[in-house]
C-alpha cells in the first residue's frame, strides 16, 4: 500500500501543469518606451560628435593642399642700342625744327615763346629738406616692415652634467606668400637647424608655431610655413605680403634700404646705396650676384634690401660677403633665386650635383687654351657628381646631348630634372697636351 501511495505521488507530479505568467503590459509599454528615449539620445549624441569631428576627421584623412605658389620671372635687361656716331647726330637735329623765340635788342636775354616748357628754377635745399626726404625712404622702410617676422628655433637638451637645458636662435623671416592655407615665411636654415620647435613672432608681438616646408642646402634659405587658422582675424589685418621686385634693374649707386635685422634688432631701418652691383659669388652648381652696399650690418645680420617702391630686390645673406665686407650688408640678387624660393614654397627640392664651376669664355679659352664649356674649378666631396667620377679641370660641353656654353645653361640644365633622375654630362678632359671626349652617368642628389 505504501507503494502503491508513492506511484500516485509521483504519477501525480508528472502530470501537473505549468501555467505561463501573465503578461504585464504596463512594463512592457515603459520598457518600450525606455529603449526608444535611449535609441534618440544616442542618435541625437553620435550625431552631435559626427559633426564636431567631421572637420577634423576630413583634415586628417583628406587632407587640403595650398595652391601652388607662381612667382613671375624677371627678364634680363636687354643690350642698350649702340650710340650714333655724330654724323648722324647732325642730321638729325638739322631735321628738328628750332623753336620761334623773341630777341630784345641790346638784351642778351631770349624770351621764351608760348610753346616753351617753363624755366626751371633752382632753389637750394635746406636742413629740413633734407630730413623730409630721411623720412620718406623710413615710411618706406616702416610699411614694408607689416612683412617682417621673427623667427626663433628652440633647441633643447642636456649637458655633461645631465642638466636640461634649452636655446633659442633668433632672426628675421619675410612674409613671401599666403596660399590660402598658410602663410609663407622666408627665413635662413641656420636659425631652424635642429630646433625642435619654431615660433614666429609678428608685428603685432603675437607669437605662433610654424613648421619647417623646404630649404636649399646650397644658399641656406629655407621656407617655414604658419597655418592660417592659428594667426587670429586683428593680426592678420596687420600683415602684409612682401612684394619681390626686379634686381636686375640695380646699378652701382642706387639707393636701397636694409630691413629685417641686419645688426641683429628685429625691425630696424637702414638708408644706403649700392656700391657694387658685379660681384659673382661661386656657389654649388650654381653662381649669384652679390650686392655690396655702405650700409654698416653685423656679420650675423639677415633681411632683406628695398628699393624705392618698397619691393625686395636683395636676400641678406653675410655667409656670401668677403672677409673684408663684414661690417657692411651684403645681398644675393633676389631675381636669382625667384625659382628656387618658388620650388621651395611648392614643397619641390632643390637639385644637386656637386659641382664648383665658372664659365670658359672666348677670351679664356683663347688666353689659356682652355675648350669652350663649363671649366670644373672643384668637384664636392660625397656629392653625385664625385660618385660619377668627374674631375677638377674637366670642361662641361653637353647635359643630355644638348650643348651647353655657359653657367646659367648648365644650371637650367640641371633644374629640370628631379632627385634620382640620371643625366648624362659630356666633357673634355686633359689628356697629355689636347683633351679628349668622355661622358659620364649622373643621379641628380639633393642637398642636405
Amino acid at each position: 500500500m505504501k507503494q502503491q501511495g508513492q506511484d500516485k505521488q509521483e504519477f501525480a507530479f508528472i502530470k501537473e501543469k505549468i501555467k505561463d505568467k501573465p503578461i504585464n503590459r504596463r512594463r512592457l509599454l515603459l520598457r518600450a518606451v525606455y529603449n526608444l528615449l535611449c535609441a534618440v539620445v544616442f542618435g541625437v549624441t553620435a550625431c552631435f560628435v559626427f559633426v564636431l569631428l567631421k572637420p577634423y576627421m576630413e583634415e586628417w584623412l583628406y587632407p587640403e593642399k595650398g595652391s601652388a605658389i607662381m612667382i613671375p620671372k624677371d627678364e634680363l635687361p636687354q643690350e642698350e642700342a649702340p650710340e650714333k656716331n655724330e654724323k648722324d647726330n647732325e642730321n638729325e637735329q638739322s631735321d628738328v625744327p628750332e623753336k620761334p623765340t623773341d630777341i630784345i635788342q641790346g638784351n642778351s636775354n631770349t624770351i621764351p615763346a608760348e610753346n616753351d616748357p617753363p624755366a626751371v628754377v633752382k632753389e637750394e635745399l635746406e636742413l629740413e629738406d633734407y630730413q623730409a626726404l630721411q623720412n620718406k625712404l623710413y615710411d618706406i622702410g616702416k610699411q614694408a616692415n607689416k612683412s617682417v617676422v621673427t623667427v626663433t628655433g628652440v633647441t633643447s637638451g642636456k649637458d655633461w652634467f645631465d642638466t636640461p637645458y634649452e636655446n633659442e636662435n633668433r632672426s628675421a623671416g619675410i612674409i613671401i606668400e599666403n596660399n590660402g592655407q598658410e602663410l609663407l615665411i622666408l627665413t635662413e636654415k641656420r636659425i631652424i637647424a635642429d630646433a625642435q620647435e619654431i615660433n614666429i613672432t609678428f608685428i603685432d608681438e603675437k607669437e605662433v608655431s610654424a613648421s619647417l616646408k623646404k630649404y636649399d642646402g646650397n644658399t641656406g634659405i629655407a621656407v617655414i610655413g604658419v597655418p592660417l587658422s592659428e594667426i587670429p582675424k586683428k593680426t592678420m589685418e596687420k600683415l602684409e605680403v612682401a612684394v619681390l621686385g626686379n634686381s636686375y634693374m640695380i646699378a652701382q649707386g642706387t639707393s636701397v634700404i636694409a630691413i629685417g635685422s641686419p645688426l641683429g634688432t628685429n625691425y630696424s631701418i637702414l638708408c644706403g646705396t649700392i656700391t657694387s652691383s658685379q660681384n659673382r659669388v661661386s656657389t654649388i652648381d650654381t653662381n649669384y650676384t652679390v650686392f655690396t652696399t655702405d650700409i654698416v650690418g653685423s656679420a650675423s645680420g639677415s633681411g632683406v634690401l628695398l628699393n624705392l617702391k618698397g619691393e625686395i630686390v636683395g636676400l641678406v645673406l653675410q655667409d656670401f660677403s668677403n672677409q673684408n665686407d663684414r661690417n657692411t650688408i651684403t645681398a644675393l640678387s633676389i631675381s636669382e633665386l625667384k625659382q628656387i624660393i618658388q620650388d621651395l614654397s611648392n614643397n619641390r627640392s632643390v637639385p644637386y650635383v656637386g659641382l664648383r664651376i665658372s664659365t670658359v669664355t672666348n677670351q679664356i679659352a683663347q688666353e689659356y687654351g682652355i675648350p669652350k664649356g663649363i671649366y670644373i674649378k672643384s668637384v664636392e666631396l660625397d656629392s653625385p657628381a664625385l660618385a660619377a667620377g668627374l674631375q677638377e679641370a674637366d670642361v662641361i660641353t653637353a647635359i643630355n646631348g644638348a650643348e651647353v656654353t655657359s653657367v646659367e645653361q648648365y644650371f637650367q640644365k640641371i633644374y629640370e630634372k628631379q632627385p634620382e633622375d640620371v643625366i648624362t654630362i659630356t666633357i673634355k678632359r686633359q689628356n697629355g697636351e689636347g683633351y679628349v671626349d668622355m661622358q659620364f652617368g649622373v643621379t641628380i642628389g639633393e642637398l642636405h
